[in-house]
């Protein structure tokens, strides 16, 4: 559930940024005519998020398509930490700029712009999700990752409202370097679950497959497990006390 949260958390709040900002974009530039656009953009790709959700669900029944799945959400995890890391800070503006871009396009092609601009950006973060979704889903119950997901889209909106409402005061860089940490070490646990499902598989060539099955189960279950456990939760909020206790001499000083 924790793993969901999070992950929906930050896709989330990616999501509605992109909705918003699209919005926000051209509602101030004189070109509200094209907000359908948005709105159909976005509710497309949802739809094509939850089928793609549905049908990884129901390919990963096969434990070494299960590690595939895994190894493929720990590569998108990555990817999209590394994503917002370099990207945060000039968010608004550059999805402003796309958009605007898209909308200038003669005619038709300004709504289809904006239209496909939507559609592939929100897809992309829906269809992480759905890696992701997949690779756990034979981890957690399905009342576990349902709650998981409700609630990190609950905060998502909540957080991208306030960026959007209040700008600097919300300290968006802070939010997703701990977040990034957190999810880095998601990243490893997938890598860590993707090898114990090929070694269920038999797919891994040069070792006791059976062994090492049984090995990874009872480290997981263990104190190894503990401590990823513990890391998932410790890690980020030390991160957020050394920054904040970092930046309180630098604003003594100014």
């Amino acid at each position: 559930m924790g793993q969901m949260l999070v992950a929906t958390l930050r896709e989330g709040i990616e999501a509605f940024l992109i909705v918003a900002i699209a919005a926000t974009t051209l509602t101030r530039t004189g070109r509200a005519a094209l907000l359908p656009a948005v709105w159909w953009g976005a509710g497309a790709a949802v739809i094509a998020s939850l089928v793609l959700g549905i049908a990884l669900a129901e390919w990963a029944l096969v434990p070494l398509h299960e590690g595939i799945l895994a190894l493929v959400a720990a590569a998108l995890v990555l990817s999209m930490v590394v994503f917002m890391l370099r990207a945060a800070k000039h968010l608004r503006a550059e999805i402003g700029a796309r958009v605007e871009a898209a909308a200038a396009r003669p005619g038709a092609g300004a709504w289809l712009g904006v239209f496909g601009f939507t559609l592939l950006m929100i897809t992309r973060e829906g269809m992480e999700m759905a890696f992701i979704t997949a690779a756990l889903s034979r981890n957690e119950g399905a009342a576990a990752l349902v709650a998981g997901a409700l609630g990190g889209v609950a905060l998502a909106v909540v957080l991208a409202w306030a960026w959007l409402r209040f700008g600097p005061r919300v300290n968006l860089g802070l939010f997703f370097q701990a977040t990034s940490i957190y999810l880095a070490l998601f990243a490893a646990q997938l890598v860590f679950y993707a090898f114990h499902e090929f070694t269920e598989a038999n797919a891994i060539p040069g070792i006791d497959n059976a062994f090492w099955h049984v090995a990874t189960e009872d480290w997981a279950e263990g104190t190894i497990g503990e401590v990823l456990t513990a890391a998932l939760v410790l890690a980020p909020l030390a991160w957020i006390g050394v920054s904040l206790a970092r930046r309180r001499p630098a604003r003594k000083a100014a």
